[in-house]
């Protein structure tokens, strides 16, 4: 999805078994004033892509592939849940083609050993059966039911389960061992949205104003100017339930 005139461009990266329909309420509100950019990654919404396609490596690459084909002019990405992910990896990529990084809510699945924790994230699918590990996972990114929160499940459930199978593995080997120098890479402004905290069984919980996270002491500890911005009693996806304090936050970065 391209729309929109107007500098500096935002590109827009989903989270894991999600799309660029997540981020609809910013594509509105942003291709009035500027030009905006909404990917699926591979495997993802209308993209098609194998198991072995899908890693943060290829997904980063995929989006400086995207930016230089559109001819972008120092864009602001903007990543969501694994897309944080997926935009420090393509900064990492080519950090003089970004002009700020906003990461929404996201967090750290894997650290120590790469090999080790790919294979404990690979065990636990395995243990708990894909279909039931991707729905209590995805239900745990609500903490209200509503018909559209269940749409959001359902449509993570009804994701190949090859493909996520292959991808969330290889996304905690990521954080494993890339992460710490991906935020080494980062030399541009960088906005967090933080709406959850995960604990180290994987379970969500809500933040609060003021409470920080590992995550968040990472971000701070390694990047020096951060903007963090707390947004209490929301889920993980904080661009669908309150796009409007979304919004106003991304408008003033852009500012």
């Amino acid at each position: 999805m391209h729309q929109g005139r107007g500098a500096p461009p935002l590109v827009f990266v989903h989270g894991f078994l999600c799309s660029h329909e997540d981020w609809r309420h910013q594509i509105e509100f942003f291709c009035a004033s500027r030009e905006v950019v909404a990917c699926d990654l591979r495997a993802h919404g209308e993209t098609p892509g194998l198991p072995q396609e899908c890693s943060i490596e290829h997904y980063g690459g995929d989006v400086m592939a995207l930016v230089n084909n559109l001819e972008l002019d120092n864009p602001i990405l903007v990543g969501h849940s694994m897309g944080c992910r997926v935009v420090l990896e393509a900064n990492r990529i080519a950090p003089e083609c970004v002009r700020g990084l906003v990461l929404v809510d996201g967090s750290r699945s894997g650290s120590g050993d790469p090999e080790a924790a790919e294979r404990a994230a690979r065990e636990s699918i395995a243990r708990t059966g894909y279909k039931a590990w991707a729905e209590s996972l995805f239900r745990q990114m609500f903490f209200e039911s509503t018909p559209a929160t269940e749409r959001l499940v359902q449509r993570a459930v009804r994701q190949s389960a090859e493909i996520g199978a292959a991808l969330w593995p290889r996304m905690v080997r990521w954080d494993a061992a890339t992460l710490e120098p991906a935020l080494a890479a980062v030399r541009a402004p960088l906005l967090v949205i933080q709406t959850t905290s995960r604990d180290a069984q994987g379970k969500r919980a809500p933040l609060k104003a003021g409470q920080s996270t590992p995550w968040l002491e990472l971000l701070k500890e390694r990047i020096s100017g951060v903007q963090i911005e707390i947004l209490s009693g929301l889920g993980h996806f904080p661009q669908l339930e309150a796009p409007e304090r979304v919004n106003r936050l991304i408008a003033e970065f852009c500012r």
